[in-house]
């Protein structure tokens, strides 16, 4: 499945490298340093959520996460895990191919390559730095003075809910945004990005004091 799906990407003008033990991936991924990692749970020597883990420390950029349907994982775990999508083997390539130019578009390392997406297609985010500072390589923020590190997702997660702050936020407008492909009502992967922010930013137990859930309306960043 590896040596096809690269296969695909490649003839799709991605540059496209296979690690094929979990051992090794860590090093290799730290090494290279790519622009997003597709990282299968069933791998020989070190398993898929053990990899996520462990590149997490050092590594900012897009991963996606592929997983068996019978996989003993739920969705919120994987976002637990430091995942910014996932996908449910087999694959469908274009559905594979519209995900990574959706993750790709979210992180800096996505501007201006072949990948990348018109800009203008996506929605304005206007500077609020009354609640939110971007620092360092834009994975991190500062967040009520305190320097919290987030992934791609969670980050343009975190720019939408505070852009229209004490506004409602719909589930539909996220994913657009973050997603950057047609909502799909079955698709929880923007409840996966509000827990993992909600963990991050200490508001994991309701009645929730930063983000709000408003029932079949979505979310909403409450005022300070």
């Amino acid at each position: 499945m590896s040596r096809l799906t690269a296969l695909y990407l490649d003839a799709e003008g991605f540059e496209v490298d296979v690690v094929s033990d979990g051992e090794l991936a860590p090093g290799i991924i730290k090494n290279r340093d790519p622009d997003l990692v597709i990282l299968d749970l069933m791998l020989p020597g070190k398993s898929g959520i053990e990899i996520c883990k462990e590149i997490r420390g050092f590594f900012s950029r897009p991963i996606l996460i592929l997983t068996a349907p019978n996989d003993d994982v739920t969705e919120v775990s994987l976002l637990k895990l430091g995942a910014d999508d996932y996908l449910t083997k087999p694959l469908k390539p274009h559905v594979l191919v519209a995900r990574i130019e959706a993750l790709l578009r979210r992180s800096e390392i996505g501007a201006g390559t072949q990948t990348s997406a018109d800009d203008s297609t996506m929605p304005s985010m206007p500077s609020t730095p009354s609640l939110i500072e971007v620092i360092d390589d834009k994975s991190q923020v500062i967040f009520k003075g305190k320097r919290i590190q987030l992934t791609s997702a969670e980050l343009e997660m975190l720019k939408i809910l505070n852009t229209n702050k004490g506004r409602i936020v719909s589930r539909e407008e996220c994913c657009q945004a973050l997603r950057g492909i047609e909502y799909d009502f079955s698709n929880r992967s923007i409840d996966m990005r509000i827990s993992g922010l909600r963990k991050k930013l200490g508001d994991e137990e309701a009645p929730y004091k930063i983000i709000a859930t408003i029932r079949n309306k979505g979310y909403k960043l409450l005022h300070e």
